[in-house]
């Protein structure tokens, strides 16, 4: 962390006007659909700003993931102009200019809370989250209202200068993350920021400021309050965009991950050696490496492989506790384990439906006497289900090793390689239930309380 403690205080702080001969920013860098709404809005009669990561990105001589405008223009206003116009959101009323999949995000300059008049369009909670916020102000207040100062610049499509609200040029210099304003009052108004700090370092390879991360641990639990949808896309956002070890890592830091995964609280050690640990770890870089090499990722499969040692814990309690064949318990466990993750994180069904069977595929790939090994690999998730089995074998080894690499082994044989693996199996183990050891019930101890 920064170890600079300094506050900017950025009230009634006239912004920098940065012009074209002195930035980097060229029309050449963004996208097409976006400078069609900024030139509309501006031939409108309206103020049109790039604004926020867009701005920033560019800066960086990055190619920006989207773009989003900010203008003094209503969400009514803007949708008069465009005929491709939704509006969205209660929370932020938002303008969404769809072009094919393109969305080009647009946003009212908000206000300041300031008087009874806000009263109608803003509300907060007694804690002081933001639970409405629909006043609208000026391009200055906006800038006050933004969470980082280097994501408080707007490009200006009138004359193409670059106005800088919060000091956010001095800090993409420095490599900084600070959020503007008392960071315990902006944390309480939308705790979500925390986050967005961690990942924006991150993503950027820059350091947080002093100031912005000292009162994160204490104000973790406000993460509790927020919408399970809302954390889930946010979960998405910091573990499958390509930085999500150096994240995670970061998230432990700050005691932000245990709100977002209660359930895996019990599984962390000091040295981080747990199994459980070891899979994120794996996991996590496994992930990072395939969106770094623009391969496909599944979000399921990563929480799959997240859950999988808190669910191999509840399936031994649950063996301890009642007298049900190995299959049941784990079923069983498998269903608690996914109705508790989904009350922080509200996984959609598509992804538990393909977590179950990753995780159902586990207890079926032993089995590989007579036809069903040829039967798994029709399944639709086996590749899925392999993947997985090859990494809890590089945390348990032993004989989930020999398994992994005979699967590997199988898959590429041909047709005749492959019936001759078969017949050394059915020779090596003349007896099914031998070889299989299908729904065998779990040793009957009690299970471990904090390490794996």
């Amino acid at each position: 962390m920064n170890n600079d403690n300094r506050m900017r205080n950025n009230n009634n702080v006239k912004p920098k006007i940065i012009p074209r001969r002195e930035h980097g920013i060229s029309r050449k860098g963004i996208g097409g659909n976006a400078l069609k709404v900024l030139y509309r809005l501006n031939r409108g009669g309206y103020e049109a700003y790039l604004v926020g990561g867009g701005v920033r990105d560019l800066l960086l001589e990055t190619q920006p993931k989207d773009f989003d405008i900010a203008t003094n223009a209503t969400p009514e206003e803007v949708r008069r102009l465009f005929r491709n116009c939704r509006l969205v959101g209660r929370r932020f009323r938002l303008a969404h200019i769809l072009y094919g999949r393109d969305v080009i995000e647009v946003a009212t300059f908000r206000g300041h809370h300031a008087s009874k008049k806000s009263d109608k369009y803003a509300s907060q909670s007694n804690d002081g989250r933001l639970l409405r916020d629909n006043v609208y102000g000026t391009i200055d207040e906006d800038g006050e209202r933004r969470d980082f100062t280097v994501n408080a610049l707007y490009y200006n499509i009138d004359d193409f200068s670059v106005r800088d609200h919060a000091g956010g040029m001095e800090d993409l210099k420095n490599r900084v993350i600070r959020l503007i304003g008392d960071p315990e009052t902006r944390y309480r108004e939308d705790p979500v920021r925390m986050l967005r700090a961690v990942r924006f370092a991150a993503k950027l390879n820059m350091q947080i400021n002093s100031s912005t991360a000292e009162p994160i641990p204490a104000l973790a639990h406000l993460l509790c309050d927020i919408p399970s949808a809302r954390l889930f896309e946010e979960s998405i956002k910091l573990l499958q965009t390509g930085h999500g070890y150096p994240i995670y890592l970061m998230l432990r830091e700050l005691k932000l991950f245990s709100p977002m995964f209660p359930i895996l609280e019990g599984h962390f050690t000091e040295d981080s050696s747990s199994k459980a640990e070891q899979m994120l770890t794996l996991v996590l870089q496994s992930t990072d490496s395939r969106v770094n090499s623009d391969q496909r990722i599944n979000p399921a499969f990563m929480y799959a492989a997240i859950l999988w040692y808190p669910l191999e814990r509840r399936a031994e309690e649950l063996s301890f506790e009642n007298d049900f064949t190995h299959y049941d318990t784990f079923m069983m466990a498998a269903n608690e384990i996914l109705d508790e993750q989904v009350k922080s994180l509200a996984l959609p069904r598509r992804f538990t439906a393909m977590v179950r069977d990753i995780w159902q595929l586990q207890l079926r790939l032993n089995r590989r006497s007579g036809t069903r090994a040829y039967k798994l690999l029709e399944q639709p998730k086996f590749r899925a289900a392999f993947d997985f089995l090859e990494m809890r074998s590089r945390v348990e080894g032993g004989q989930l090793n020999e398994l992994a690499t005979w699967w590997d082994v199988f898959q590429k044989a041909d047709r005749e390689g492959r019936n001759n693996i078969i017949q050394f199996i059915n020779k090596a183990c003349p007896s099914k239930k031998t070889c299989d050891q299908p729904h065998k019930r779990l040793n009957k101890h009690k299970p471990q309380s904090n390490q794996e």
